[in-house]
This record gives structure tokens, sequence and C-alpha cells, in this order.
């Protein structure tokens, strides 16, 4: 990929009883619907095609299960009834050979100011490149 040196790393958070990894393998691109976070918002309208993310299973697991490309840039969001709300469309890149826990990553005083960790409450949120490398090897996944 020619724009890997520029390429942005984040985390999408889904609940797996609403929406699951295993659902997104199965559909392999699917529009990253359904945020209603002004912050979150923010963040998918700063994503760029090709930029990696975090799959991550909120309230059950509480892990980064998978990683997923982002495969169109934002766009409006069709299920929203109103407001300027966007989506993205990601494209399944492969599982975490070992899911990442939010208790293991809490557990790193390296990863202190990750979002997932200081905004917990936020559904999409970047990755600094030092963070990613070091949850890709706490995860086994080869970047």
């Amino acid at each position: 990929m020619s724009r890997s040196a520029a390429r942005c790393y984040w985390l999408v958070k889904s609940e797996p009883d609403a929406f699951s990894w295993d659902e997104q393998v199965a559909n392999d691109v699917e529009p990253w619907t359904g945020v209603r976070n002004h912050q979150a918002k923010k963040n998918l309208a700063a994503m760029k095609e090709g930029d990696l993310a975090f799959f991550y299973h909120s309230n059950q697991g509480r892990e980064i299960v998978g990683v997923v490309e982002i495969a169109r840039e934002a766009y409006p969001d069709p299920t929203a009834e109103n407001g300027s709300w966007v989506c993205v469309d990601v494209k399944a890149v492969g599982p975490m050979p070992r899911p990442v826990t939010l208790a293991e990553i809490k557990a790193e005083s390296t990863l202190a100011d990750l979002a997932l960790v200081r905004q917990s409450r936020l559904s999409v949120v970047p990755v600094s490149s030092e963070h990613w490398k070091q949850l890709c090897q706490m995860g086994g996944w080869q970047s």
C-alpha cells in the first residue's frame, strides 16, 4: 500500500450481541453505522481508506478480537433519522490470534493514555502507531 507511512489506526467497538466479529467476517465488508456521539463521529470522518482498526467486543468479552480495514471513507449514515451522522465501510482483515482483554490493556502502564482507557464510553477512538504495535504484539498480530 503506497500510503502505509501515513496510515492511521483506530479502534471500533461493537456489542457482540448486536454485531459480532463473526458477523463482520461473514459479511466481509460492512457499513459501521449507528454512531451517535459527536467525538466518535469526528473520528469516523477522519478515517481514510486503507486505515486499520481493531474490532473490539464491548460489554460481553471486552477484548480486541480482530482487525478491519477502512474500505470506504465517511458518508451519510443511512440508519440516522436526522442529523449529519456518518458511517464508514469496514472490511474484515483477520482475527486476533489471541484476543487482548481490557484487563490486560489496563494492566500495561504504557497503555494508560490509550483512548479506550481514558474515554471508555467512546465507540470509535484513534490508536497511536506505538500503541498499535504494542497491542498487535500482545495479541500476536503480525502487521
